[in-house]
C-alpha cells in the first residue's frame, strides 16, 4: 500500500524525487504520511480538496478488502 501511495503521489508532481510516504503500523489501522515539495501540495490536495479525496477513497476501498482502515495524511 505504501508504494500504491508512493506512485500516486509521484505522478502528480513535479519533483518525483522528493516524495517521502512514512508507513505508521497499528492494529487495525495504518496512517500513511505524505510529504512533498512545498510547491507540489497544491497539485496533491487538488481543487477543493478532489485529488486527496480520491486518493484516500482508493486507500479505503483497498483497505475494505484487506480487513484493515488506512489513512493519508498530508503534511508540509
Amino acid at each position: 500500500m505504501k508504494s500504491l501511495v508512493e506512485l500516486m503521489a509521484k505522478a502528480l508532481v513535479d519533483k518525483p524525487d522528493e516524495v517521502v510516504v512514512s508507513e505508521i503500523d497499528g492494529e487495525r489501522t495504518t496512517v500513511f504520511e505524505l510529504r512533498v515539495a512545498q510547491g507540489d501540495i497544491g497539485k496533491v490536495i487538488g481543487k477543493q480538496g478532489n485529488t486527496a479525496r480520491a486518493m484516500r477513497t482508493i486507500l479505503s476501498a483497498a483497505g475494505t478488502k484487506l480487513g484493515k482502515r488506512f489513512v493519508l495524511e498530508i503534511l508540509e
